[in-house]
């Protein structure tokens, strides 16, 4: 085997890496179709929380939940960004001194906790943050340097548990810099692997602010103080009504008061939002399992599967599953499935040329990756691809 044959490894999907703590959520959707914007009078009338003995209605909310403001700079923070992009008339160059300000160890040296959230003034003076509170800060100083910044929705292939088939989708927010020129860079205190991406979008500041309050109100429910959770959690709603993923959360809540009606319009508010929503999907069918609801459970546990089947990421698990224990033809055919629902996706298809190398297959091998290189859009990925491609030709040539 030569030098650049040993080049090729084995790079088929990978998901979420252990210890990552992106925005919280129990389970959380595969964005797909969403209905018209929700009427934002529907969060008026929200069903009081009931619990304890005590009653917490949506008027509730403006007086327990403190307002605040992500994005806000300080004298401190305008000196900061002066020192390190003032008189740079080139927007690039100011981007990149200020990533390295924050990041680099002469300046904010910048270090990742999954738990710390925060706003832009209080990251600033702790020097930890998450993805969340890293992406506050960032866009609070890029726009007093005058760059166009904002929130960007990273969402993070889905993972299936080898045991139950659960799905675990996560979400992870970054900043999008878009330049004058028209280039876009991606900002990010712990970058995912592009790999691990299935899409990403833009957020509004108050999309940015709704996460905040719904990375409060999960973690406040897996401590289990349910009013805090239910408050924040419709303070998010507040701020982003048509973010489904808000409302299956919300619906958490109320399951754990045992308020299962408000529960199960929340799940299904969530559907009629996105109906791909694989979290409002998944609690329906426990709730009503918990009720005896057998017809009803069987409908959504059959939406379910019929959510995997159609989820190309769920064939490429599968396909990794039986390439770990070196079945590569029952691994290529999960992934001609894989490829076969999502064609645009490069990894895919550069992870299918992969198992065709194992099997030897070299011209199809060779075909896969060079359409990979065309689909691809990163710089990092395309440059792996051609590197990968170069070791196929050759192992084409001397027919290892």
């Amino acid at each position: 085997m030569t030098s650049s044959t040993a080049v090729i490894t084995r790079r088929i999907s990978r998901f979420l890496s252990p210890g990552r703590a992106p925005v919280f959520v129990l389970l959380a959707a595969l964005w797909g179709c969403a209905s018209p914007a929700l009427d934002r009078h529907v969060i008026d009338q929200l069903p009081p929380l009931q619990h304890r003995g005590a009653s917490l209605s949506v008027a509730d909310v403006a007086d327990r939940v403190p307002s605040v403001d992500l994005l806000a700079v300080d004298e401190d923070m305008r000196q900061f960004v002066a020192r390190y992009t003032a008189g740079q008339d080139n927007s690039r160059l100011r981007l990149m001194s200020l990533h390295q300000a924050v990041r680099g160890a002469g300046g904010l040296d910048m270090q990742y906790d999954p738990f710390a959230d925060g706003t832009a003034r209080e990251v600033f003076r702790r020097r930890v943050a998450n993805c969340l509170s890293y992406a506050n800060l960032f866009i609070a100083l890029a726009r007093e340097a005058d760059l166009e910044a904002n929130y960007q929705w990273v969402e993070v292939r889905p993972q299936w548990s080898r045991i139950s088939e659960r799905v675990q989708v996560g979400l992870h927010v970054n900043v999008s810099v878009r330049l004058r020129d028209g280039k876009t860079y991606m900002v990010d205190i712990d970058p995912l692997p592009s790999t691990d991406i299935s899409g990403s979008r833009l957020l509004t500041d108050a999309q940015g602010k709704a996460l905040y309050y719904n990375n409060i109100a999960m973690t406040a429910l897996a401590k289990g103080e349910l009013e805090t959770a239910w408050l924040h959690e419709v303070r998010a709603l507040q701020l982003s009504p048509d973010d489904a993923h808000l409302w299956a959360n919300l619906g958490a809540v109320y399951r754990s008061t045992g308020q299962h009606r408000e529960a199960e319009q929340s799940y299904l508010q969530a559907l009629e939002l996105d109906f791909t929503e694989y979290s409002a999907m998944t609690n329906l069918a426990v709730l009503y399992g918990l009720e005896g609801r057998e017809e009803e459970r069987d409908y959504w546990l059959e939406r379910v599967e019929t959510h995997r089947r159609y989820n190309p990421y769920y064939h490429a698990w599968l396909g990794d599953e039986v390439a770990a224990k070196g079945d590569w033809a029952a691994a290529l055919e999960h992934y001609q499935q894989a490829v076969a629902l999502a064609p645009g996706d490069s990894n895919l298809v550069f992870s299918r040329g992969l198992i065709y190398y194992q099997l030897k297959d070299y011209e199809a091998a060779a075909r896969d990756m060079e359409e990979a290189i065309n689909l691809a859009t990163m710089h990092s990925d395309i440059a792996f691809y051609q590197l990968q491609l170069e070791a196929v030709r050759e192992a084409r040539l001397v027919g290892i």
